[in-house]
């Protein structure tokens, strides 16, 4: 695994010139992109493409995996970036207003992006995973491996380093500008923080530069061992000592102490960055803020809400912003601690607040929005996906986040594990594992013994006791301490300080391997004279060291799961001879980032794809990496695996209507990870009920129930011999029949796996008119209709032919009398004057009268409407 001083760049031929205009700008930009694998997604004016400003900055999308430049006074997108490879990862990212430089957390890369030109000038490797970091002021350039110790300048242009690096012992802390740019470091071994200024880049050949960074200023700020905390200021730093409870600044060269040890009630954070003169201290599991101002005045108050997902709070512009990831909010308290706003966005996952360009960033990687708060406290949404640049539409807004766990119940910590000691020469070596944290974070351990208290960080769970007399034997004991007081003591083994002590192994090596172990090897020590019993391994990683183990030989596995998967760590290790005696700490090995296989896809979901025949939608959430990149998932549906790098598929040609198990893993370097399974059904052909029918004289209405079979039907009604019918699912009505006529329907519903049909028989209802003849008001018009008269016309007459034929009459139908119609037919035209409202027609209607005889239209009103053409043609 590459370190800070073994990486090299690789560097990209850069053009000086400045382009103008828009297509040919993003034309060449995406040709300058290539070759680290960014792609301009899309570019606001001309000149905005090729020039940053004042208010602005970019903002990280790990769902996209890219980049958008967001305008402070607009609250808008201007450019989106796209960064290949990187979907899902964590990615650091500083920058100034001409230079941007980016470190994904999975792969380890550092890229240099030159924001006037929008050029990629260089990228360089380093270790994956926590622990290195990197810092950008003007045209300074720091890369922090906080592991080793190192912290080196490089040229932000072209990433070559600048002379030679700052030393430090292993397992520094800090890494960030104030606001004169001075980059702070704390060393919790010394207890000290420090000032590296950056060395000047001449003008000539950077890369050639014999200058250096220098360490301008130290100050003692803590006990050796105790846990620091760094948050940059505007001209200093501020240092919270967790172990002792104090908060410590240094502004222009003084130090200032403020005791806070009745005031926090567990472990406390620093935001990276402070702006203004008040240090807010969150205490994240209590949910309490504490605000230090330069006098030493503490304003103490709580955050709403439940859980211990707090990000450290943030000053700006005279109030206070605390990020609760797991609701999803920012809270704004005034200088007060008066709760003033609350910002609620679509988010989940880690909340990132940076004040720049005077103004407020509010950022969340994993979703689609991102917040701007002005210097009035004015708080506007920002789209970082806006449909006015070019990229398609944003991704599904990431589910709510669930409710914070209960709160468990809260005690005394138990005793330490595994107290040891080890003799040096008039020193001695004390070592423990964690003791139990009983639902309230470790505050700090004291170590007593040979006259001494000590107080040691919760993560340096190692001390080495000075001014021992050799000869003279002593026990120490060990307890912890949190929020509700010291535990209970567990005491060492006896030790007897001596001069003849072994030498330490004069090298060490570390290998992660793809089980999660980590296997720390070293040459055997010399034991001047005695025999070395055992070796003690100690493990650093940024601000602690811990131990990780002892072994007889010259190696030590780490079990799985005892180291974080994805944080850097190196080790030392002390020779112990059978005496008891130890000797000094080995030099430190090469940094390892500890990984195993991936952990369960989360949130696994398969659905039916409802258009596709055989197919099912698996979607998911992204596994733990366990410190490797995933580099994609492995989907089983029955007897079909695919291999996707995204975290949604399709899969078909699973036949219809199957119930089918749905297996995700996912995959990095070591390997595949354990799987997530759900159930799903592929689309099935239609089943249809018939629940009903119902007709008139000449329409008919079947309704019925389908089953869709997860897909979307479409439904027909039919005849025989006659086209078909569509409607809805549940109920169809055919027209145009035949009164008095039985009918069988056949109901189709049809989706993409096919069809499915039920039948239903149903007659239509008889169709009747009434005999219709109606005196008139004139003398000889009173009596026309009142009854027959042989041999005369005067309405209601039936004939056996459609003509009014004496001779074929067969009766006459009293005004009123209700028949049954049958059928139509073109005879004779009849006109009912004013006995029927003027009605003319050559239809005649075929009735039931006397067996099946004829009566013109016109004296036959038929009923629904007296509409003829609904009766068919005789």
């Amino acid at each position: 695994m590459a370190s800070i001083d073994e990486a090299g760049p690789v560097g990209t031929t850069r053009s000086r010139s400045r382009l103008r205009g828009g297509l040919v700008t993003v034309g060449t930009v995406l040709a300058l992109l290539a070759a680290m694998g960014l792609t301009v997604l899309g570019l606001g004016s001309a000149d905005n493409a090729v020039a940053s400003f004042d208010a602005s900055s970019w903002l990280w999308s790990a769902a996209r995996s890219e980049l958008a430049r967001v305008n402070g006074v607009t609250a808008r997108v201007d450019t989106r970036m796209e960064v290949a490879g990187a979907r899902r990862h964590p990615m650091q990212v500083v920058q100034t207003d001409r230079m941007l430089v980016l470190r994904d957390l999975h792969t380890g890369q550092i890229s240099a992006l030159d924001l006037a030109t929008l050029q990629v000038t260089a990228t360089t490797p380093t270790a994956p995973g926590f622990g290195v970091s990197v810092a950008l002021h003007e045209d300074a350039a720091f890369v922090v491996d906080a592991v080793q110790g190192v912290v080196r300048q490089l040229d932000p242009r072209s990433l070559a380093p600048v002379g030679e690096p700052v030393r430090y012992p292993p397992g520094i802390t800090g890494g960030a500008f104030d606001g004169k740019g001075r980059l702070w470091i704390a060393v919790p071994a010394e207890g000290t923080v420090s000032a590296i200024t950056a060395a000047e880049l001449p003008s000539g050949s950077p890369e050639g530069a014999q200058v250096g960074p220098k360490q301008v200023e130290t100050h003692d700020v803590a006990e050796p061992s105790h846990e620091l905390v760094v948050s940059t200021l505007d001209d200093g730093v501020a240092v919270l000592d967790r172990t002792a409870g104090a908060l410590v600044t240094v502004v222009a060269g003084t130090v200032r102490r403020t005791a806070l040890a009745e005031t926090l009630t567990g472990p406390g954070t620093l935001p990276v960055r402070t702006s203004g003169p008040v240090v807010p201290v969150t205490v994240v599991g209590q949910r309490q803020v504490h605000a230090i101002t330069e006098a030493g005045e503490v304003r103490s108050f709580s955050v709403p809400g439940e859980g211990d997902r707090l990000s450290p709070a943030v000053a700006w512009a005279g109030r206070f912003y605390c990020a609760d990831q797991a609701a999803g909010v920012v809270y704004a308290f005034d200088s007060a601690g008066q709760l003033v706003d609350t910002i609620r966005g679509r988010w989940s996952g880690p909340l990132e607040l940076e004040v720049r360009e005077n103004h407020l960033f509010m950022n969340a990687p994993d979703a689609a929005t991102a917040r701007v708060v002005n210097d009035r406290h004015e708080v506007r949404e920002v789209d970082k996906y806006a449909n006015d640049v070019l990229g398609g539409d944003p991704p599904v807004e990431p589910p709510p986040p669930p409710p914070p766990p209960k709160k468990p119940q809260v005690s005394k910590p138990g005793a330490p594990r595994g107290v040891t000691a080890a003799a040096g020469d008039a020193s001695a070596r004390v070592s423990w594992r964690p003791a139990a944290a009983n639902g309230a974070e470790i505050i700090r351990y004291v170590v007593e013994g040979a006259g001494k208290r000590l107080e040691v960080g919760a993560n340096q769970r190692s001390v080495q006791v000075k001014e021992l007399t050799n000869g003279e034997t002593y026990t120490f004991s060990v307890h912890a301490v949190n929020a509700k007081g010291a535990g209970p003591a567990r005491r060492s083994n006896p030790v007897t300080p001596t001069a003849e002590v072994p030498d330490a192994p004069v090298s060490v090596t570390a290998e992660a391997r793809p089980d999660g172990t980590v296997v720390v090897s070293w040459p055997e020590a010399n034991g001047q004279g005695n025999t070395i019993a055992r070796y003690a391994v100690t493990a650093t990683s940024a601000g602690t060291n811990a131990p990780a183990g002892e072994a007889p030989g010259t190696e030590l596995v780490v079990k799985a799961g005892e180291l974080e998967y994805g944080t850097q760590y190196a080790f030392t290790v002390v020779s112990v001879n059978d005496k008891g005696a130890a000797s000094e700490a080995s030099p430190v090995s090469n940094t390892v980032v500890p990984f195993t296989t991936p952990g369960e896809p989360l949130e696994l979901r398969a659905s039916t794809v409802a258009d596709q025949p055989g197919t099912v939608a698996v979607q998911w959430s992204p596994a733990e990496a366990n410190g490797r990149p995933v580099s994609g998932y492995v989907v089983t549906v029955g007897d079909r695996r695919s291999e996707v790098t995204d975290t949604g598929t399709t899969v078909d040609g699973l036949g219809d209507g199957q119930n089918v198990t749905v297996r995700v893993r996912a995959v990095n370097e070591a390997g595949e990870g354990p799987e997530a399974s759900t159930t799903a059904r592929t689309v099935a052909p239609p089943r249809v009920t018939v629940t009903g029918s119902s007709a008139t004289a000449t329409a008919a209405t079947v309704t019925f129930t389908v089953d869709a079979g997860g897909g979307q039907a479409t439904c027909t009604l039919t005849r025989p011999g006659q086209p078909a019918k569509s409607g809805s699912c549940s109920s169809i009505t055919m027209t145009g029949l035949t009164p008095g006529t039985s009918y069988t329907f056949t109901v189709t519903a049809k989706n993409a796996a096919g069809a499915g049909t039920a039948t239903r028989t149903q007659a239509t209802q008889a169709l009747y008119g009434i005999a219709t003849c109606v005196n008139g008001s004139e003398p000889e018009q009173r009596t026309y209709c009142d009854r027959e008269v042989p041999g005369e016309r005067n309405g209601n007459e039936i004939f056996s032919v459609p003509r009014q034929d004496n001779d074929r009459q067969v009766g006459w139908a009293k005004p009123g009398t209700r028949l049954k119609a049958l059928c139509k037919v073109r005879g004779e035209e009849v006109y009912a004057y004013v006995y029927n409202d003027e009605k003319k027609s050559t239809w005649w209607v075929r009735v039931e009268y006397s067996g099946r005889n004829y009566i013109p239209w016109a004296w036959l009103n038929l009923e629904d409407g007296d509409k003829i053409n609904v009766l068919p043609d005789c």
